[in-house]
């Protein structure tokens, strides 16, 4: 573990909503426990005319909605806020870096963490810019949002021109799923305990499943989403990092290139999905107007800042396989949407039965073992087994049983870090094992491309659903066609 340095942490895009929601309160979250290095200073950058007293106050308002309750005082956000200085800088304008150069010469001996919470369009000419007025030193650190490119040609060029001036050591690529306990406690009940490690493989596992579902509709971000899709938003990124996870053989430690040597395997192994193919194994849907307890809900093309009738699809559903002897045979169902019945992230592993079932015969369906991963709305792990039903009368009958832990009540003296609090520590640490190298991206946007090739073509279908459902019906056929349900949909 590196020992964190007093340290520069320069924001980009300071004003936008990831810099308001997430990185200031995650500033925050650190600064209550006292893991800002003494002598760091938070530099927030944007284009418009401010001033950093002006600044501090919308910070100010901008951490009382986003901290928890219990953890906001008036002592840490008085330390936050006197780290923080509003720089109005417009990204294009080389000139203007000057006062940045300024400012950071200040102070020697800082170590620099340049953060890009702009769109990935200016990731390079900011890298430009701050070697042109000499920013950047051999210490300094990148971290770039995603997305990162709209394809995989476009996410090679970003990288190639920031890789200019950052190393790929210097680089740290955020997928914030990758900072969130449940995805960590993956890598512990895999490796440290032989009760799933022996058995994760296509002897014992039958499939699995990973949902990311979202409530909420597009937040503002029509124009935005409309040119990416689901497919490029969500499953690029956050489905196929967690499928690497959960499919990646062990890695000789836990060091950052071992373990990201591990994904990029999985990805490599990744089934091409031709268009033939794409009509039994992926469903593509779109929202439609509809409800859910509380309210009614428009539809794709009636939201806010929607600009015609758009055929982007909000919904992705995937039967993929992984070409390797540990999963042999072994399906994958993955899907992601938009306006969906609830905010759900989870991941089931589902071990095969037992060959020979000594029980009744018409119970022989319930008995099969589940692991449950769960990433949201509440992070845990459980395990569905089987026990007798209770009863003194009764023949030995079976049930389900859960076998739960939920971090919160396990561990109800330790708060749960939120996502981007653990990603910023990472960083100001030097540790890139949560982060996304290179060659993870340029795979996983050549699998996509792969698939969308087709997606124009008059065989390319998207199907409406119902706003405040689970999707299609179609996508139920996916898992349907092998004899299978999503779980929880009875």
């Amino acid at each position: 573990m590196n020992t964190p340095t007093a340290t520069d942490f320069i924001i980009f895009g300071a004003l936008g909503d990831l810099s308001q929601r997430k990185l200031l309160p995650s500033l925050y979250d650190l600064e209550k426990d006292q893991l800002i290095p003494e002598g760091s200073r938070i530099l927030c950058l944007a284009r418009q005319a401010s001033d950093t007293d002006s600044f501090r106050q919308k910070a100010t308002a901008s951490l009382q909605i986003h901290v928890d309750e219990d953890r906001f005082n008036q002592q840490t956000l008085q330390i936050l806020l006197e780290r923080i200085c509003y720089i109005q800088l417009d990204f294009s304008q080389a000139e203007q870096y000057s006062q940045l150069e300024t400012q950071l010469s200040a102070i020697a001996n800082q170590q620099r963490i340049f953060y890009y919470a702009t769109a990935a369009e200016f990731f390079g000419t900011i890298s430009k810019h701050l070697a042109q007025y000499n920013c950047i030193d051999s210490a300094s650190r990148v971290v770039l949002e995603k997305p990162l490119g709209f394809d995989r040609e476009s996410s090679t060029l970003i990288n190639e021109e920031v890789g200019q001036y950052f190393t790929e050591l210097q680089t740290y690529r955020i997928d914030h799923y990758l900072g969130k306990e449940t995805v960590q406690n993956l890598l512990a009940l895999r490796f440290a305990n032989p009760i799933f490690g022996t058995q994760w493989n296509q002897n014992y596992i039958s499939h699995i499943e990973i949902t990311i579902a979202e409530s909420v509709g597009i937040e503002g971000r029509w124009s935005y989403f409309d040119k990416a899709g689901q497919m490029r938003d969500m499953v690029q990124n956050h489905l196929l990092q967690l499928l690497a996870l959960v499919a990646m053989d062990p890695p000789n430690d836990l060091s950052a290139d071992s373990i990201r040597d591990q994904k990029v395997k999985v990805l490599k192994q990744l089934k091409s999905i031709s268009l033939a193919e794409q009509k039994d194994s992926v469903v593509c849907g779109q929202y439609d107007s509809g409800n859910n307890d509380t309210e009614l809900l428009p539809g794709y093309n009636s939201e806010p800042g929607a600009e015609g009738n758009s055929d982007t699809e909000t919904f992705v559903a995937i039967r993929a396989e992984i070409s390797s002897w540990r999963w042999a045979g072994v399906p994958f169902y993955l899907r992601t949407g938009k306006r969906m019945k609830q905010k759900l992230t989870q991941i089931i592993v589902h071990f095969k039965q037992q060959p020979h079932f000594i029980f009744d015969p018409q119970q022989r369906d319930l008995a099969s073992n589940k692991l449950i991963l769960s990433l949201q709305p509440n992070e845990g792990v459980s395990l569905q087994v089987q026990t007798k039903s209770p009863g003194i009368n009764n023949d030995i009958q079976i049930q389900p049983t859960i076998l739960d832990l939920n971090f919160n009540q396990e561990f109800s003296g330790v708060r749960t870090p939120h996502a981007y609090e653990r990603l910023i520590l990472e960083v100001i640490k030097g540790n890139q094992y949560l982060f996304v190298r290179r060659d993870e991206i340029e795979h996983a946007w050549a699998w996509c491309d792969d698939l969308m090739q087709h997606w124009d073509s008059s065989e390319h279908i998207l199907h409406k659903y119902p706003a405040g459902s689970w999707g299609p019906t179609e996508s139920a056929m996916i898992i349907r066609k092998d004899n299978r349900q999503w779980f929880g949909e009875n």
